[in-house]
């Protein structure tokens, strides 16, 4: 599997063979990242990974596999141009416009006198993460721009030190978050810093190697960048905000995260044994969770925990020119095929300078909150589908980009369980009946999840299958829920 970096992106690469392919998501932009940075099984500082027994990782996830839906969140600087510099529109992605134009250190750094999000309500943003019935978020402390959104003794190039605003976003989050029982978690570009001397930075047009850095700013040297840095600023973030973060949201490590120096982050994470990190770190570490970005994998990750983070359009951070937003119906597909396969699903806001959260996004996290107030029972704490054919099958024929099968994904319905409760998602009505070939349990009863009173359903049961009785009509044109009681 190719490795592409969050700026290397391109429209509808992975769409197809991911099964993301439903309504309006034909139109996003996407790229393959994050699953298969490379790893190894003998690292020179032991990980909690590397040390803890099964039960002990299962009680340290438990939170984390039942919660299914979280909000990622982008804001930054990046806010500021929010897509355009000179007068004119940057290619690519929000944040990534310091790196796609080329933008000298002293000039970016120009626009922190500017940044003063006085409409930003810690409150609102967690309440709006409630609303739409998720149970984390994860907000970048410090993207690659090297900004800290965060109070810093560490560096002065921070949101209390260089900005007018002179508060801290994520000690207000961190409050708010312990009154309305939200998760938070930290994203931290622990490789990539591009106003910081020695930072990393991946190669963008005519960047030159090794460092492909386009400002003599920019010149250091990385493992004195990580110490003096990087490292003393996640202690803040790990030492700073109580019993919070929960989650550390490493990204794009380069060859310069040496297995050694990983080690230095890695002595660091472990003084937090209750922590949860991605596999982003570098340095060979796996991390607790896969990442698949823009994408659904056709089959999950047996046996590895994941999350699939994914934009509302096509962009991370906020971008003015970007209005290419998915449906609701989208969103929702994307939430129950993914807590299908047994993962999670991480989705992005990016506020604006102001610290508001664009209209189209709150319209929309609104109504996925509407749905799952009512079918919420069969996304959270749930397992896996028994079944696994109605995701779609790989073609005899057509081949992707890597010449292996091709996925083609099928959007009849899901299914997801619990221990007494096979759920069945149901995207297109089947008429009067439904009908599964084979059912690994016994199935005791049927109802509507939408139906207060349960009325039963009838089943008809017939060799190692069964049938449902249904309805005339879909209650929920978007996906009606059906439940089996099982014995």
């Amino acid at each position: 599997m190719m490795k592409v970096s969050r700026r290397a992106f391109s429209k509808g690469c992975v769409i197809a063979a991911s099964g993301l392919a439903i309504g309006d998501a034909t139109q996003a932009w996407a790229q393959i990242e994050g699953e298969k940075y490379k790893v190894g099984k003998k690292h020179p500082v032991p990980s909690i990974q590397d040390t803890e027994t099964p039960a002990e990782k299962n009680a340290r996830l438990q939170w984390f596999r039942e919660a299914r839906f979280g909000m990622f969140v982008h804001w930054g600087l990046y806010s500021i141009p929010a897509g355009r510099w000179d007068g004119k529109e940057v290619p690519g992605i929000g944040e990534w416009i310091m790196n796609r134009a080329s933008i000298p250190v002293a000039d970016y750094k120009a626009l922190a006198p500017k940044f003063n999000p006085t409409q930003f309500n810690a409150e609102e943003i967690v309440g709006l993460a409630k609303s739409a019935g998720m149970k984390y978020i994860v907000i970048t402390a410090k993207h690659h721009d090297g900004f800290a959104m965060f109070e810093s003794k560490a560096d002065p190039f921070n949101i209390v030190d260089a900005t007018p605003f002179k508060r801290d976003p994520m000690k207000e989050l961190a409050a708010e978050c312990r009154k309305q029982d939200m998760k938070l978690g930290f994203y931290y570009s622990q490789d990539q810093d591009w106003t910081a001397p020695g930072g990393a930075a991946y190669k963008t047009g005519d960047h030159k190697p090794p460092t492909f850095h386009w400002d003599p700013a920019q010149d250091g040297n990385y493992a004195e960048y990580l110490r003096k840095k990087s490292i003393p600023q996640m202690r803040e973030l790990l030492t700073n905000y109580g019993d919070f973060p929960v989650i550390v949201w490493f990204d794009t490590p380069t060859k310069d995260m040496t297995p050694e120096l990983a080690g230095e982050v890695v002595k660091l994470l472990n003084e937090h044994p209750k922590l949860i990190w991605n596999n982003r770190l570098g340095g060979d570490y796996s991390g607790d969770t896969e990442t698949p970005e823009q994408y659904i994998p056709a089959q999950g990750y047996p046996g590895r925990d994941w999350e699939s983070c994914m934009t509302m359009n096509d962009t991370w951070g906020y971008k003015q020119d970007d209005k290419n937003f998915k449906s609701t119906e989208t969103l929702l597909r994307n939430l129950i095929d993914i807590a299908s396969k047994g993962g999670n699903y991480l989705l992005n806001i990016g506020p604006m300078q102001t610290g508001e959260v664009p209209v189209e996004e709150v319209e929309r996290l609104r109504e996925v909150g509407k749905w799952l107030a009512v079918n919420g029972e069969s996304i959270y704490a749930t397992q896996p589908t028994l079944f696994g054919a109605e995701a779609g099958a790989f073609s005899a024929t057509e081949k992707d980009k890597e010449g292996k099968p091709k996925f083609v994904p099928s959007w009849k319905w899901r299914s997801t369980t619990k221990s007494n409760e096979v759920y069945i998602h149901l995207f297109e009505w089947p008429g009067s009946t439904f009908h599964l070939d084979k059912m690994p349990r016994n199935v005791t009863g049927a109802y509507l999840l939408s139906d207060n009173a349960k009325t039963p359903l009838k089943v008809t049961k017939s060799g190692g299958g069964l049938d449902i009785a249904l309805p005339g009509q879909m209650p929920d044109p978007i996906a009606t829920v059906l439940v089996l009681t099982t014995a």
